[in-house]
């Protein structure tokens, strides 16, 4: 295998349709050299949000999981420069 290969929203789109149309599975992924793994995903992306941007076919749980770890690191931050703000103060 080579590089990893990128594909536009388009193409993507364009293969979903392929597939909506009667076109098999095994016959697109042959044909454009995909694997079944990527045009399964973009099918369910498609048929779901209608969307391929990986954002905005989270789960709720993965969204929320994201928010914590991101409010977490902030508090952690926030914490060191307490600490660091005590130690100054504490020294006078």
């Amino acid at each position: 295998m080579g590089s990893r290969r990128t594909f536009t929203d388009e193409f993507k789109a364009q293969m979903v349709k392929l597939y909506e149309s009667g076109k098999s599975r095994k016959d697109i992924v042959k044909e454009y050299e995909l694997t079944a793994s990527a045009l399964d995903r973009w099918i369910i992306q498609s048929q779901g949000t209608g969307s391929f941007k990986e954002k905005d076919n989270r789960s709720i749980e993965e969204n929320e999981l994201i928010e914590l770890r991101k409010e977490n690191k902030r508090l952690q931050m926030e914490n060191d420069i307490l600490k660091q703000a005590a130690l100054i103060i504490g020294r006078r």
